[in-house]
């Protein structure tokens, strides 16, 4: 059975590749202008998810996984921050910035669960 951590890195690495393939995944709910420089900004975003997620994919367990989960903590915690900020005054911002900020927790709740298990 795989680590619960590789199982959300899977999840985040598939729809992470969505972004880069379409990135109106992520632009619409966002409510932003859908524009080249958007969806540039977006396939990035994209890239580095994809990253993040299959290294919590191919992490053995122990340090390697801390440090891959961490970094996928940190940067769905950074996106909440950002979008936060970026998207204030817009009707979209409470369901973007929750969604990054639950994904976050619930790579971190992978993380915790995997290590209390010994996985």
């Amino acid at each position: 059975m795989p680590s619960l951590t590789a199982v959300v890195g899977a999840a985040t690495a598939a729809y992470s590749a969505a972004l880069v393939v379409s990135p109106k995944v992520l632009i619409g709910p966002c409510g932003l202008e859908d524009s080249r420089d958007t969806r540039t900004l977006t396939r990035a975003i994209g890239v580095r998810d994809a990253a993040i997620g299959l290294a919590m994919v191919a992490a053995p367990a122990g340090r390697a996984r801390r440090l891959t989960t961490a970094a996928r903590v940190l940067a769905d915690w950074g996106d909440a921050a950002a979008f936060g900020a970026g998207l204030a005054g817009r009707p979209t911002r409470g369901k973007v910035v929750g969604f990054a900020a639950v994904w976050g927790a619930l790579s971190l709740l992978a993380g915790v669960l995997d290590e209390r298990a010994g996985r």
